[in-house]
């Protein structure tokens, strides 16, 4: 039987990411490309649940992807959370990050002691029936004194990550952040099971 253009793209392993994040699509395509996953960027608007569960809004927006664009989607959604700040900002990390900037992270530390933060990132890949898995990824480190370096992008300048002290995610390259970054680990996790699945997984994908 003759194989449709959707199952060959299954078959040889492509998936689509929905975001608008060059940066975020950079990582995962670095990463996904270790695995024979090829990866292609769509920009889509997809709802901005506002929730303090990263896990929600990441599932919500896969789901409103995948009904836009009728195509197997991932969707990444991360924060940064903070001790010393009940876990702020957390799911509104973005928005923290265009209002106050890595700046107003380090003023809002000023005089604390104790700096421990982590970032969390959740993947959530929806197929075109509505079919949603979520994976997880979690980095343990702390809040830098100030910002130091200039790759990656957001708060990466003033994280310092516990399984390499001393040095930010923004002093980093790409590689050496995908080594161990909470995204890399989410995106490590779908990877692993995206290429256990066969074409016919994907239930409602069009011939």
């Amino acid at each position: 039987m003759e194989l449709s253009t959707y199952e060959i793209l299954l078959r040889n392993k492509l998936i689509f990411f929905a975001t608008g994040n060059i940066h975020k699509f950079n990582e995962a395509r670095r990463i996904l490309a270790e695995y024979n996953i090829a990866t292609a960027m769509i920009k889509v608007k997809t709802l901005e649940l506002q929730d303090d569960n990263i896990e929600n809004i990441a599932r919500l927006s896969a789901i409103d992807a995948a009904s836009k664009i009728n195509l197997p989607v991932i969707v990444e959604d991360a924060g940064l959370f903070i001790d010393a700040l009940n876990g702020f900002p957390g799911p509104y990390s973005s928005y923290v990050y265009r209002t106050i900037g890595k700046e107003g992270i380090i003023k809002l530390l000023e005089g604390v002691s104790s700096r421990k933060a982590y970032f969390k990132s959740v993947v959530a890949f929806c197929s075109p029936d509505g079919n949603v898995i979520c994976f997880e990824g979690i980095i343990e480190g702390k809040i830098a004194m100030e910002p130091r370096g200039s790759s990656g992008f957001g708060f990466d300048p003033i994280f310092e990550p516990a399984e390499q002290p001393g040095e930010t995610f923004g002093e980093m390259s790409i590689e050496n952040k995908n080594r161990f970054s909470h995204r890399a680990k989410a995106v490590r996790k779908f990877a692993e099971w995206y290429r256990t699945q066969a074409p016919s997984t994907f239930i409602g994908v069009p011939n």
